[in-house]
């Protein structure tokens, strides 16, 4: 109490360092790089990303991209090629001149390669970047290539990706924001008691979103979902702990006359029980954490951080700004639209047995749903722009005229003779979707002797450690086709050399498909416990957890298994995230009914009569809670071109609203149920078992 009668003393001075604080956290969260490129993201001990490294390191090289010229003279090509290879962050620029002179007829090309790069009206060039894929500098020479190129040519490549992906981003952000904030407007102002609170609790979250954005760039940077979500996720969460602070402000204010003790009251008792449901929130972001695949890491450390700092300002930002706003806030207050639960309580409660039929009814389908959704999840980052975007025109293009759907790389020793990676590239050459294998032993022939290839493109292709050779492939990344083809390929190149690797989109796909798939069942088993830890520890109860955890579960099983009925294919990185996320943001709803069915046990009402009361008092907590979050989410679903952030936003609307039914209208059924067992498994509540007249 000493602590909150000094918050409710130095109100003023709080606000004020508060505000002061924005100023460096906005430069914070400006200045705090956004990475695009989800490959960036893999365990740094695999050998796709080893030889990434290399390549730069090596070579010099990073990202690699393909531009397609239609239905232009060789003569402006190589001009095109000269201007191109003029930008700061392109390395080299490969086109037939880089072979021979365009007045020697392409038909000296071996066949294979010419009809690899050409049709009869486009041709295709090969660009090197000195950047990684996703470096500011290569999306920078992304943007002014185009600007170069014009509407007759197409940059296709993982950096013309992220290089669209960030433009779509910055677009869309600031409407995710403001649709979030206007939902979750609307949602408070018809569920809640005033018509201005609302408006505080905007500011009070929206300063705590700012300094959780703003500390990022102790980070260095952070991926483009953890900005997209982090923001609307942290409103959705925290509102619940503002909504906590109010009832219990105007709950002390008819007890006390002083709205000042009444608040420090409130603070006191807002911070024990926020406590309590924030920390099962926090263990949901941090299980994250656990994933090989560090993007969790990425969205679990910037979530908990926003959810902690929610809980600092809904004990000391907001209950300030109550005080100063007081006599405003008691002149706009209102009835809340929300009836009395009483019936709704009586007439659950009456037919309880119906919803246990429907636990057991809607658990197999949903777990066989769920189970289905995982299996069809999709890896390729293209399916999730809109089709009409530049990327995936260029690689429409490609994919439809040349047939090239990936590329892959590969180094290999430069000691090996001629003669065996000749051989290795005939090998390669016949693995299924294979179109073309690239690299000297490939250019040379009786048509182009190699002592007339330029030593430019030498450097290109080989130094004193490694040579590159560059394979098309007609796969689509992240198919289970190119996977069974880069297995075949890794088999070739390991025969002939042991320590050979490859390297690229496909490959680092294939390991992103492999680390993410032990990662789901990592972090919902991590989630699970510590939960379940935490849920026994806050009831004192081995019972309630299994019953509290079992309700949310089906609650996620049904959320994520309702994709594979109505023939949705999601994003890799949704079901992940979503099942924690759920489990510990809406769990409290749980927790929250749950605690109050045993405080009315304990007071010696009956089991029926402690679940109508818990219901009465609960369910509008729940609704507002529910409702809010759904209401923070909702729209981003709606408005968002981008598949990722989209489903997201979809699967956390959807699964508050049936957390919350299922909380409302299951887990009463399942405490009158297990009533005994859970009063012979809790501590303290042996003493509710005996004989009662129901």
């Amino acid at each position: 109490m000493k602590l909150s009668r000094l918050i409710v003393k130095l109100r003023v001075p709080i606000v004020i360092i508060v505000l002061v604080l924005m100023v460096p956290a906005l430069f914070g969260m400006l200045s705090t790089r956004i990475n695009y490129d989800m490959l960036t993201y893999l365990p740094e001990d695999m050998d796709t990303v080893k030889g990434q490294d290399i390549l730069m390191d090596e070579f010099g090289k990073g990202a690699f991209s393909f531009i397609i010229a239609e239905n232009m003279p060789d003569k402006d090509v190589a001009a095109l090629k000269e201007k191109i290879a003029q930008v700061d962050e392109v390395d080299t620029v490969l086109w037939y001149d880089s072979i021979a002179d365009i007045s020697v007829p392409k038909e000296l090309l071996p066949d294979k390669v010419y009809k690899a790069f050409n049709t009869d009206h486009s041709t295709v060039m090969a660009v090197f970047f000195k950047g990684s894929t996703s470096s500011d500098e290569t999306m920078e020479a992304i943007r002014e290539i185009r600007s170069i190129t014009g509407k007759q040519c197409y940059v296709c490549g993982l950096s013309a990706l992220v290089t669209d992906l960030k433009d779509l981003c910055e677009k869309e952000e600031p409407v995710y924001v403001a649709i979030a904030v206007i939902l979750a407007l609307v949602a408070m102002i018809l569920l809640l008691d005033n018509w201005l609170v609302p408006f505080v609790f905007l500011a009070s979250i929206g300063m705590m979103i700012v300094l959780n954005l703003g500390t990022n760039y102790f980070f260095g940077e952070i991926s483009y979902i953890t900005k997209a979500l982090s923001a609307v996720l942290q409103l959705a969460v925290t509102m619940d702990y503002s909504i906590f602070l109010w009832h219990s402000y105007n709950e002390q204010k008819e007890l006390y006359d002083d709205n000042k003790e009444a608040m420090a009251v409130a603070i006191h008792n807002t911070f024990n029980s926020v406590l309590g449901s924030s920390i099962t929130t926090v263990a949901g972001f941090i299980a994250l954490c656990f994933m090989s695949f560090t993007l969790g890491r990425d969205l679990g450390i910037v979530m908990a951080k926003g959810v902690l700092l929610g809980v600092i300002g809904c004990v000391t930002v907001l209950p300030a700004m109550i005080l100063i706003l007081d006599k405003p806030l008691a002149k706009l207050s209102h009835k809340s639209l929300i009836p009395n639960m009483g019936k709704l309580a009586k007439g659950i409660v009456k037919i309880f047995p119906v919803f246990l039929i429907l636990f057991i009814v809607l658990l197999p389908p949903s777990l066989y749903g769920y189970t289905q959704t995982n299996n069809e999840v999709y890896y390729d980052m293209a399916e999730c722009l809109p089709q009409d975007i530049d990327f995936v025109i260029a690689n429409t293009k490609l994919s439809e005229d040349y047939n090239i759907s990936s590329t892959h790389m590969v180094l290999i020793d430069s000691s090996l003779s001629s003669k065996e990676v000749k051989k290795m590239i005939g090998e390669m050459s016949e693995v299924d979707g294979v179109k073309t294998v690239l690299g000297m032993e490939s250019l040379v022939g009786s048509s182009i002797p190699e002592e007339i290839i330029p030593e430019k493109l030498k450097s290109v292709l080989e130094n004193d450690k490694y040579e590159l050779l560059l394979i098309n492939s007609e796969y689509h990344s992240a198919s289970d086709k190119v996977s069974e083809q880069i297995d075949r390929l890794n088999e070739i190149i390991k025969k002939y050399d042991e320590n050979g690797m490859l390297i690229g989109e496909a490959p680092c796909m294939k390991d992103m498909i492999d680390t993410t798939g032990h990662d789901f069942e990592v972090v919902n088993l991590v989630s699970i416990i510590a939960i379940f830890v935490i849920i026994l520890l806050v009831e004192r109860s081995i019972s309630l957890p299994f019953i509290l955890i079992a309700v949310i579960e089906l609650a996620i099983f049904i959320n994520l298994g309702l994709p594979h009925y109505m023939g949705q294919s999601l994003p890799f990185i949704a079901p992940i995230c979503i099942s924690t996320i759920q489990l510990g943001a809406t769990v409290d709803y749980a927790i929250l009914m749950t605690t109050r069915y045993k405080t009315e046990r304990l007071r010696g009402e009956d089991k029926r009569s402690a679940v109508r009361t818990t219901l009465t008092t609960s369910i509008p907590s729940i609704l507002v809670s529910g409702f809010g979050l759904f209401a923070a989410t909702f729209g981003v679903q709606i408005f968002s071109d981008i598949d990722i952030i989209s489903s997201m936003c979809m699967l956390l609307a959807r699964g508050a609203i049936i957390s919350m039914v299922l909380v409302i209208l299951i887990l009463p059924a399942l405490l009158l149920l297990c009533d005994t067992l859970i009063c012979y498994t809790t501590l303290g509540m042996r003493k509710c078992v005996k004989p009662l007249k129901n």
